[in-house]
C-alpha cells in the first residue's frame, strides 16, 4: 500500500504518494517554468522555493543554484527540433515548401505563452539565455536560410562580413514578424489572427518575394 509520508525536506511538495527521484525533478522544473512565466526571474531562491511548493533545502537537493534550474528551464522551454536543418537544406524539395514546413513547425514552438514570456524576461535580466539560443538560430537557421535563397536564385555568395551582416537583417525582418505575434498575444493582450498558419505562410512569401532582390542589390555596390 502506497504511503503519503514524505521524506525529510520533501514536505513541501503536497502529492498522495512519494516520487521517484526523477518524477520529483521534473514536477519542480514544471513549477518553475510557471513561476517565471508569471514573475520573471527575479527574487531570492527562498521566495522561488514557497512559490512553486517545496522547501528551499528540497530546491537545492535537485538544483545547485538558481541558475542551475534556469538552466533546466532554458533547456526544456527553448526546445531545437534535431531535423529543422535537414529540412531546411532538402533540395529535393522546393524552396517554398521548405521554408513554410520549417516556419510552421518553427512558430508552433516559439509562439507560446512560457516561450514568449521567458524570452522577454531573460532579455532583461539574464542575458545569456537569449545570447545562447540567438547564437544557434544564426548558425542553423538564418546563414542555412539565406544560402537556400541564394543558391535558388542564383545569387553568388557574399563577398565580405558586411554583405553578411546585410543579408541577416532581411532575414531577421521575417524572423521578427513572426515572433511578435506573440508578443502582441501573451505580452500585450491582444487578439491575433485565429488562422495562424496562413500569416506564417505569407510572412515566408514576402520574405521571398523581396530577400532575392534586396540580396542582389548588395551585390551591385562597389566593393
Amino acid at each position: 500500500m502506497e504511503t503519503s509520508t514524505a521524506p525529510p525536506g520533501d514536505e513541501g511538495i503536497k502529492t498522495p504518494r512519494r516520487l521517484l527521484p526523477e518524477a520529483r525533478e521534473q514536477q519542480i522544473v514544471a513549477k518553475a517554468i510557471e513561476h517565471f512565466t508569471r514573475n520573471g526571474f527575479g527574487g531570492s531562491t527562498r521566495e522561488l522555493a514557497r512559490q512553486i511548493g517545496v522547501t528551499q533545502p528540497l530546491l537545492y537537493r535537485y538544483f545547485e543554484s538558481k541558475e542551475a534550474l534556469i538552466e533546466r528551464v532554458y533547456n526544456e522551454v527553448f526546445q531545437w527540433r534535431a531535423g529543422w536543418e535537414g529540412q531546411i537544406a532538402d533540395r529535393s524539395l522546393p524552396l517554398t515548401e521548405r521554408l513554410h514546413a520549417f516556419y510552421l513547425d518553427y512558430s508552433s514552438v516559439i509562439l507560446r505563452e512560457e516561450w514568449i514570456r521567458l524570452f522577454i524576461f531573460a532579455g532583461l535580466t539574464h542575458e545569456g539565455i537569449n545570447k545562447k539560443y540567438l547564437s544557434k538560430l544564426r548558425t542553423k537557421v538564418f546563414l542555412p536560410v539565406l544560402a537556400e535563397v541564394r543558391a535558388e536564385f542564383d545569387i553568388p555568395a557574399p563577398r565580405d562580413a558586411a554583405e553578411t551582416d546585410a543579408e541577416i537583417e532581411l532575414i531577421w525582418g521575417l524572423h521578427a514578424a513572426i515572433f511578435y505575434i506573440g508578443v502582441r498575444k501573451w505580452i500585450y493582450g491582444l487578439k491575433v489572427p485565429n488562422d495562424l498558419d496562413a500569416v506564417i505562410r505569407r510572412q515566408v512569401d514576402t520574405f521571398l518575394n523581396g530577400a532575392p532582390a534586396a540580396i542582389r542589390a548588395l551585390r551591385t555596390r562597389a566593393g
